[in-house]
């Protein structure tokens, strides 16, 4: 199984880096010159090392082609920016410079500035005073600052400095990446969920995406035209009886397909995966086929499925597909993961996209489904929970949608790892296939088949729950909380998965907490979490989705992020001491990015 890349390409957005100097020519600006453009060519540095795309390649940047001292020279950088795709801007001085001449006034780019801490020149005071051009004009900013004093032309970039950079440049792209996209509702709104109720005017204003909208049907229509790849199709399905190994039908006796009909429906399902990618990023083998207008796709960075109830009523259900698409490969071999909401929850499908462009790695769609308190548990299993579970656990389930990823059988440094796809090892996605089976669908809930991925998540993973909603007079709100999977005993794991979905995959999750307020116990984060799904991530990310929701002006409604951590525009801090009103206040004043 081959790691699939794409070639290089110049679609993505880079970051644009703007060297700022003292523009007082006759001693001070050419004294300045070296030092203030090394300093630009260390964060590009740092930025090509540490950052990749979703393709896996480096991350771009952008150096203006002058240090710039007045307003002719910033110009000149935002035209230069403009033609060069820049979609985030830094902006980086050791030394005064005259501020409201050199700011980058684009009101569009994520835009932060980094004064640097030394004695010989004042970058904190230009960093002060055009943080407060930037608050008075209505353009946020971030502000980075080190908390130790260098000396002049020290190219080295301090672990706090560094930590912020990084920080503000994700969560930057992730802006960029998104804007000019689209999410694809493939159907409309699942049993009446109210994250399938797609709102345009919120992804327009708040993400700069579009909305492209496709009937159920055009899967069917595709399916019984052909109008996917033959050859592909041969390889996949292939693939797909040496990899995917059935499990128990649990079905009741009248309810159980035969074998044509079980064999019929793995047919049915992968090529319904190959058409759902096709949908969203068009394939140029259905152009050579004759069917140019299919070939184009929907220009889909995520999409959601409604399935439930009148396709599942019928055809095979969408879990093979969400599933297999959701993971980091396939028929093709290792490739990058596709971002599927099952029930088309586009907010849930939102909530991985932003996962996934912090991170490169796949995400686990879930229900949040069950809190099992100490108590029950025990009642229930005749075992006291200890270590990470001892103050109660929750059940993540949902009908086989989560990503293969999820099982946990990547490794970092011999511990279970979810890992941008560019980084598994063949042995790895062979691994994570392996310890899933595929079992026919629950035909009481899907009447017309398919196959639930069934899984258990190693536990002591690292990861992080978030959930975008909607709330009527408030807009959009982000809830976060971090925490560690957990491997429960195995009986204790068999009792309890036996009295819910047992073919579902599972993820038993244990969210860190804080003693006060909605963190203040694992039943608190159970109920106060705002929908019945959440998108989870591998790795601890709160803090660079805090930041990145402060970009798109969304306040965070609930999280148990380490208050040292969290890093937001400046201007926030003159919205009140107490750090979360202060978010929703800054949100509020500022309205959507794109509006």
């Amino acid at each position: 199984m081959a790691v699939k890349t794409k070639k290089k390409s110049n679609s993505y957005p880079k970051i644009g880096i703007r060297p700022i100097i003292d523009g007082r020519l006759g001693g001070i600006r050419e004294s300045l010159e070296d030092t203030t453009m090394n300093m630009a060519k260390a964060v590009a540095a740092l930025y090509a090392k540490e950052l990749r795309y979703p393709d896996g390649s480096p991350v771009e940047c952008v150096i203006a082609d002058t240090t710039i001292g007045g307003v002719k020279e910033a110009a000149a950088c935002a035209e230069k920016f403009a033609a060069s795709n820049v979609g985030v801007s830094l902006s980086v001085t050791p030394c005064w410079c005259y501020g409201s001449e050199t700011m980058d006034m684009n009101p569009l780019l994520p835009k932060a500035i980094w004064g640097f801490n030394g004695t010989e020149r004042p970058g904190a005071v230009y960093l002060a005073a055009t943080l407060a051009a930037h608050n008075q004009k209505g353009l946020p900013c971030f502000g980075i600052y080190g908390k130790d004093v260098q000396d002049m032309g020290d190219t080295t970039i301090p672990d706090d400095v560094r930590g912020k950079l990084l920080n503000f440049a994700r969560a930057g792209l992730a802006v960029a990446i998104m804007k000019g996209q689209s999410y694809l509702a493939i159907g409309s709104v699942s049993m009446g969920i109210a994250g399938s109720i797609v709102d345009p005017q919120f992804f327009q204003e708040y993400l700069g995406m579009r909305n492209e909208y496709v009937d159920s049907s055009e899967i069917l229509r595709r399916i019984q035209l052909n109008i996917f790849d033959q050859e592909e199709y041969k390889k996949a399905i292939a693939w797909v009886k040496q990899n995917c190994k059935e499990g128990k039908d649990y079905n009741r006796k009248e309810k159980i397909k035969s074998r044509k009909e079980k064999d019929k429906d793995w047919e049915f399902v992968t090529k319904m995966t190959m058409i759902i990618r096709d949908l969203m990023e068009g394939n140029p083998k259905l152009a050579k086929m004759g069917f140019a207008e299919e070939g184009q796709g929907h220009n889909a960075l995520v999409s959601g499925f409604q399935g439930q109830r009148q396709w599942t009523d019928f055809l095979p259900d969408g879990d093979f597909s969400e599933a297999i698409l959701n993971s980091s490969f396939d028929w093709n071999g290792i490739r990058r993961p596709y971002m599927v909401a099952t029930e088309n929850d586009c907010y849930n499908g939102v909530s991985m996209l932003f996962n996934y462009l912090l991170t490169n790695t796949a995400q686990i769609f879930a229900d949040v489904r069950t809190y099992w308190s100490p108590e029950a548990t025990e009642r229930v299993s005749g075992w006291k929970p200890d270590g990470r579970a001892a103050n109660g656990f929750i059940h993540l389930i949902n009908s086989g949608s989560a990503t293969l990823d999820g099982t946990g059988q990547q490794t970092r440094n011999g511990k279970p790892a979810m890992k941008p796809f560019w980084e598994i090892k063949e042995k790895e996605a062979a691994a994570c296939l392996a310890a899933t089976t595929w079992s026919p669908s629950n035909r009481d809930y899907m009447r017309g088949g398919g196959y639930s991925s069934t899984f258990l998540t190693r536990g002591e993973m690292p990861v992080t729950m978030c959930r975008l909603n909607l709330i009527k007079g408030q807009g959009p709100v982000l809830q976060i909380a971090e925490g560690f999977t957990i491997d429960l005993p195995e009986e204790v794991h068999s009792i309890l998965n036996e009295r819910t979905d047992r073919i579902w995959p599972t993820t038993w999750f244990v969210p860190n907490l804080t003693g006060e307020g909605p963190f203040k116990d694992v039943y608190s984060v159970m109920a106060n979490w705002g929908a019945n799904h959440g998108a989870i991530s591998y790795g601890h990310i709160g803090d660079q989705l805090i930041t990145l929701a402060s970009m798109l002006r969304i306040p965070v409604a609930m999280h148990n992020v380490n208050p040292d951590t969290i890093f937001r525009p400046s201007a926030w801090r003159a919205f009140g001491m107490d750090g979360e009103g202060a978010d929703y206040r800054a949100c509020q004043v500022y309205g959507p990015l794109y509006k």
